[in-house]
């Protein structure tokens, strides 16, 4: 989730910002980044800043990069992600990949295999956790997959996939930290989750992000043919979404599916993003040139506007504090928040990898192929940009 930023009104004192008026003045080489960011690449994760490029290996960040775990021989270490020293460590036997971070960063859950699209086949699957009060193992049945923890960390949301001889669709529990148990979630009612009635994913999770208050985790599905809500399944309707926000309520523990009306998920998830904010939560589909408005309270669709379409090219979104929203593929486009119109564009060179403002407010910064390159968000003009070899997304900026 990108955080919300203090910066000057433009939309409302009419300029636009056009693709000639995206200037490159004090644009430069640079070798070093002005603010911290955590990238993923080739190498592994990478922190870079004012201090230069840290490869922190096999490490994973938490949702919205307020708190960085690496592997390192013998265990994890904890790290600030600001000043990338250490803050804790752990002792682990083994060879283990840090997964998940909790929200407020007191744990993270580690396996033995690293993150992929598709888990290979295995009849069971151990898993870390590491925390206030030292390690912790969990030997389950079948093919588990660490997705969030529970706001109070005494539950971990798992991806079940089956079958386990050869996965191809999962279904998203709860394994509960003290017992070992992994059970069905609620549903938005707080009730549990019938026997039959769980919901069976294929699609592809393109994006996830916190909402505003840290209690739910927004995660954005694409390509579900045939998939059935547990609503449809209690129901006896058909369903057959093509893309919806999966959301996870990390207190009260249920689970709710907000589908995303047509055409959004009929191009390639690449062209998908998602971000949220205190009072709304934006999904973009640029195959189609759609923006859409839901509400994080009700979990409903507000209103559809759209963007200039960018055929396959990744998607990126970032919020400003001002009302803007920026729309990030091969350029920027500049959206007024209230208005749904297209204010003005950025120019870029090259497809988007990630985007994210400066705490200031004052920089965008956005992934591409080998560099990362920053724009003044007052004016759009390049300001800067840093080779990083290998890079394959923009994470955070901290």
């Amino acid at each position: 989730m990108t955080t919300r930023r203090e910066l000057l009104l433009l939309a409302g004192t009419g300029l636009v910002l056009t693709a000639a008026g995206c200037r490159e003045t004090g644009a430069r080489a640079a070798t070093t980044a002005p603010d911290v960011l955590l990238a993923d690449s080739e190498r592994g994760l990478l922190r870079l800043g004012p201090g230069g490029e840290q490869n922190l290996g096999a490490a994973a960040a938490g949702y919205d990069g307020t708190h960085l775990y690496a592997g390192v021989p013998g265990g994890v270490e904890q790290l600030d992600p600001a000043s990338g020293a250490k803050v804790g460590h752990t002792a682990l036997a083994g060879d283990w990949t840090p997964r998940v971070v909790a929200v407020d960063g007191r744990a993270c859950a580690l396996s033995g295999t690293g993150a992929s699209d598709r888990p290979a086949a295995r009849a069971r699957t151990i898993l870390a956790v590491a925390g206030p009060g030292g390690e912790r193992r969990f030997d389950l049945a079948g093919v588990i997959e660490p997705d969030a923890f529970t706001a109070d960390n005494t539950g971990l949301f798992v991806l079940d996939w089956l079958p386990a001889t050869a996965p191809d669709h999962y279904r998203v529990r709860l394994l509960d930290l003290a017992t070992g148990k992994v059970e069905p979630l609620f549903t938005r009612n707080k009730t549990p989750v019938p026997t039959g009635a769980e919901e069976e994913m294929r699609g592809d999770g393109r994006q996830a992000v916190l909402s505003a208050d840290r209690k739910m985790l927004f995660t954005l599905y694409t390509h579900q043919p045939g998939h059935r809500h547990t609503r449809d399944l209690l129901s006896g309707r058909p369903g057959n979404a093509h893309a919806f926000v999966h959301v996870l309520h990390l207190v009260e523990r249920w689970a709710y599916c907000l589908d995303l009306p047509h055409p959004f998920g009929e191009g390639p998830p690449a062209g998908h993003a998602l971000a949220a904010d205190g009072r709304t939560l934006f999904v973009a589909d640029l195959n189609a040139g759609k923006l859409a408005y839901a509400s994080p309270e009700s979990l409903s669709i507000e209103r559809v506007v759209d963007v200039p379409p960018v055929a396959g090219s990744s998607a990126a979104l970032a919020l400003t504090a001002d009302g803007r929203i920026l729309v990030g593929a091969g350029g920027v486009t500049v959206v007024d928040r209230v208005s749904g119109k297209r204010t003005g564009s950025w120019e870029l060179a090259g497809p988007v990898r990630g985007m994210g403002l400066s705490r200031d407010g004052g920089r965008l910064y956005t992934g591409g192929t080998g560099r990362v390159t920053w724009l003044d968000t007052a004016t759009g003009e390049k300001r800067g940009e840093l080779a990083v070899p290998g890079l394959t997304a923009l994470r955070h900026v901290i």
